[in-house]
């Protein structure tokens, strides 16, 4: 069976070349030397093969020729290397982000290349099929669609906050279970990320929501297997007060529409905030970290 290539277009690739230095036949800080021994060590690829200089010798040719042959799980851990390298970079040298949004529109581009999508293939809900089209283009629609619930009358914002939020998992293949079951202005849903099942309860109130929600859907989720997790969404963020009532080490991460529209913004797939999110609770205990907190500028 044929291995999916990432197939990137030509932006894309100068997208690639900005953020990885790759003006002039540079890549990074690498050397000739530096370069081979890195992907040797992390990669377990010999860059300096013939195979990967039929268009040249330079380092960054070798790494575009890499970039448009290698299947799509190579394609995958090569960027996600390069890029921890170059937040190391970064880090040592304490340098300001240059690129606007460089590191939601790399993860972006990560996401299209682990999950391609057969390209012929016509759908009738472009939010499922995020790879085929501009994701600029998805992330863009689905902050106006955000924007445009607040002006509903309040008996319509539940109902399009479900279809909101069912295109949003939708454009990470998140796996949403569909349709969400509404009750009032709160939806009950679940969908999947890695090997993990989460459970949502989303609510769109204005006011901040406060630690007796919080406690009632925790007990919920731990109803459940041993393996769920919670997801509360809340339109209107949530009370430093009741976060503090909730507490630590708890089974639930929280998310706000403020970190919903910041992410769109930046071109952050929902599925990375959330990966962040669990990981942030798994490292410091705090149910609710805020998306500014968790991505570089």
């Amino acid at each position: 069976m044929r291995k999916s290539m990432a197939n990137f277009k030509s932006t894309e690739m100068k997208f690639l070349d900005s953020i990885f230095n790759m003006g002039g036949g540079y890549v990074l800080d690498f050397s000739n030397r530096t370069m081979g021994e890195f992907f040797l060590e992390e990669l377990n690829i010999d860059i300096d093969h013939e195979m990967f200089s039929k268009d040249g010798t330079s380092k960054a040719r070798r790494l575009r020729c890499l970039l448009q042959s290698a299947d799509s799980s190579t394609v995958c851990r090569v960027l996600d290397a390069l890029w921890k390298y170059r937040q190391a970079m970064q880090e040592e040298a304490r340098t300001e982000e240059t690129i606007v949004n460089a590191e939601g529109r790399f993860l972006s581009l990560l996401n299209s290349v682990r999950s391609p999508a057969q390209r012929a293939v016509i759908v009738d809900n472009p939010f499922a099929a995020a790879s085929i089209i501009d994701h600029a283009e998805v992330y863009e629609a689905l902050r106006k669609k955000l924007f445009e619930i607040r002006e509903l009358p309040p008996h319509q914002r539940g109902y399009a906050f479900e279809t909101f939020l069912k295109e949003l998992f939708d454009s990470s293949r998140l796996q949403a279970r569909s349709p969400f079951r509404l009750v009032g202005e709160q939806i009950d849903g679940s969908f999947q990320l890695g090997h993990e099942t989460y459970l949502v309860e989303a609510k769109w109130v204005r006011d901040p929501i406060g630690v007796a929600e919080l406690h009632s859907f925790h007990g919920k989720v731990e109803q459940k297997t041993a393996w769920a997790r919670g997801l509360f969404i809340s339109y209107g963020g949530f009370t430093e007060v009741g976060l503090q009532a909730f507490g630590r080490g708890r089974k639930v991460i929280c998310m706000s529409g403020e970190d919903i529209y910041k992410a769109l913004g930046r071109r952050i797939p929902i599925a990375e905030v959330i990966d962040r999110k669990v990981r942030a609770a798994a490292e410091t205990g705090a149910p609710f970290v805020q998306v500014d907190e968790l991505f570089t500028k």
